[in-house]
């Protein structure tokens, strides 16, 4: 059953790249929106190899499947955006002060509130996760 999902949630994302990039060529959206078409159609031709490939390849479909459940494929994805959130924290702060003092305030105000909420979103997770575990 799940296997049918991802085939038709490819799908969806392709028709809906299709529909933007159209959009886009007929001048009804702006380039923006054309552009997320084409990542929603490079996204979806993806997956949609993926999951061909997962249906006809017995080993990769093991390697795939241990790749995402080993212990140590966890504890490294969850290091990663460990360190995704600090760089991030740190580069947004110091973005907030460069683009201040460059006199781009409204950036500045922006990278600031980014880092204002993430660590927002760090305290509440971390209050959640220390009562479930």
């Amino acid at each position: 059953m799940r296997s049918n999902k991802t085939m038709i949630v490819s799908i969806l994302f392709m028709l809906l790249g299709v529909t933007l990039a159209v959009l886009n060529f007929a001048e009804i959206v702006d380039s923006y929106w054309g552009g997320m078409g084409s990542a929603f159609i490079a996204v979806g031709v993806v997956r949609l190899i993926q999951f061909i490939r997962l249906q006809k390849n017995a080993d990769y479909r093991e390697q795939m499947h241990t790749d995402a459940n080993d212990e140590r494929n966890r504890f490294l994805r969850n290091k990663a955006w460990a360190w995704a959130g600090y760089f991030f924290v740190l580069v947004a702060a110091v973005l907030s002060i460069g683009l201040k003092l460059l006199g781009q305030d409204l950036l500045s105000v922006a990278a600031g509130l980014s880092v204002c909420c993430i660590t927002l979103f760090y305290w509440v997770s971390y209050l959640v996760l220390r009562k479930k575990y």
